[in-house]
């Protein structure tokens, strides 16, 4: 019998296509999606998608900064300028500017007639891109209440998580010890099946009452889920250098991208690491 052949996930969770950097095509597939007008905008936009298209991103600062002579309020091109930038506080700067275009972009009755519908609009899309983009800048340096702050209210205008913006924000929450805010994240989203939704309940269950059935049952399905993990968080396999940019479902390549995440709140917490050991053997 022939092998099934398994899903390869990008890092957003989705099934792995061709590359296309951060970007999607379609919107100029179909003449731009500012609410249907050929904006300055929509032509700032089509200069990205068409260097996509041809093949021309080798030098995206460019592209980028061609873009921006059209239209100030070209969110994408900030986030080409963010992906060349050479310090963390230049490329939290460049996406801060992106935010700030996708907003001018869209307009204020966007953020009150589309809620719950981002992403889903085609020209939401740049904006979306650029603020998560700032958030996990944010994040690194070490804003932690603002950078969540933008992760829920991402969820809030995207409830349909086409980002996986749950999974980041799932570590950033028990990394903060924020408990509770992770246990309404977790019933919001409780049907996802992914490895790093059943270790957080896990973690989530022994931070709560220790080794308990319970907890020993959530854990028992985040290791049928994935088997590779416990290795990288527990140190006896290292982590790489370099992130995987793709994943399957029960892959030592998720295993990585979970560990990456959430190694830390699984060592903040006493005795997490001690029973995640044993209990794996």
């Amino acid at each position: 019998m022939a092998k099934k052949k398994k899903n390869r996930i990008d890092r957003r969770g989705k099934k792995k296509e061709p590359p296309r950097i951060f970007m999607d095509s379609t919107i100029s597939a179909i003449g731009g999606g500012f609410r249907g007008k050929r904006s300055a905008v929509n032509k700032a936009q089509d200069i990205i998608y068409d260097a996509m298209e041809a093949g021309s991103m080798e030098d995206p600062v460019a592209v980028a900064k061609k873009a921006l002579s059209v239209s100030p309020d070209c969110a994408d091109a900030y986030n080409l300028l963010a992906g060349a930038a050479e310090s963390l506080e230049e490329k939290t700067e460049l996406c801060r500017q992106g935010v700030a275009a996708g907003e001018r972009a869209l307009g204020k009755k966007a953020f009150t007639k589309d809620v719950g519908y981002f992403w889903g609009l085609l020209e939401t899309r740049p904006y979306m891109r650029a603020r998560a983009c700032l958030a996990e800048c944010l994040w690194r340096l070490g804003n932690r209440e603002e950078a969540i702050g933008h992760y829920q209210d991402m969820l809030r205008l995207n409830p349909g998580d086409n980002q996986g913006i749950r999974d980041i924000l799932m570590g950033c929450l028990l990394q903060t010890d924020r408990v509770t805010e992770a246990e309404a994240l977790y019933k919001q989203y409780e049907d996802s099946g992914m490895a790093n939704w059943a270790y957080s309940r896990a973690l989530l269950n022994f931070r709560k009452e220790g080794d308990s059935a319970k907890a020993r049952k959530s854990l028992a399905e985040a290791l049928e889920s994935n088997k590779f993990v416990p290795a990288y968080l527990t140190g006896k396999k290292q982590l790489p250098k370099e992130s995987p940019g793709y994943y399957g479902i029960g892959d030592d390549n998720e295993a990585v991208i979970y560990a990456e995440a959430n190694i830390e709140s699984w060592k903040m917490t006493p005795g997490a690491l001690e029973w995640l050991a044993a209990k794996a053997k």
